[in-house]
């Protein structure tokens, strides 16, 4: 997979050559096409990890646009269950997310979090946990959590008011 700078790079010496003759009588092929995702990714990987208190999305959305459906996250929440859980003490992959609004990032008892995490100067409110559900790594380089994100907005609002409801 090309970067944005190589795949314009490979254009403006494609168009230099063609433009000064030297491209033979065979066209040039095309550049490597990029997708719109991988766009996304290449521009979030360059961007600077958000300040622990900044709250800034990449969509530029906030919470404050949605109104939460914590029954919907609970569905939504089901992507998540596979490395954690609601229970008070239990982990697995992921630390339990009990309690998780309002909490010091990294300080679940009991689970090895990354120095990244543990490090973080990060308190999960609603609207830090709505920047991280985005784009978990954007916002804590280095996490384990290999999880991609939730690109739509309501998505997250709704988990973050399932997880506030405590599963119920």
């Amino acid at each position: 997979m090309r970067t944005l700078s190589q795949v314009a790079a490979v254009a403006v010496s494609l168009t230099f050559l063609s433009a000064c003759g030297g491209g033979g009588d065979e066209p040039p092929p095309p550049p490597e096409q990029t997708t719109a995702a991988e766009t996304e990714t290449a521009a979030t990987q360059e961007a600077p990890a958000p300040t622990a208190d900044s709250t800034d999305t990449i969509d530029g959305t906030t919470l404050a646009e949605f109104t939460a459906d914590p029954a919907h996250g609970g569905e939504v929440f089901q992507q998540c269950a596979a490395c954690h859980v609601l229970e008070p003490g239990v982990n697995r992959v992921g630390p339990s997310l009990a309690g998780v609004v309002g909490r010091e990032a990294g300080t679940v008892e009991g689970y090895n979090y990354t120095p990244a995490n543990a490090n973080s100067g990060i308190t999960w409110t609603p609207e830090k946990l709505f920047q991280y559900l985005e784009n978990p790594q954007r916002v804590v380089p280095g996490t384990k959590m290999a999880f991609a994100g939730l690109s739509d907005g309501q998505d997250r609002a709704d988990v973050i008011a399932y997880l506030e409801s405590g599963g119920e």
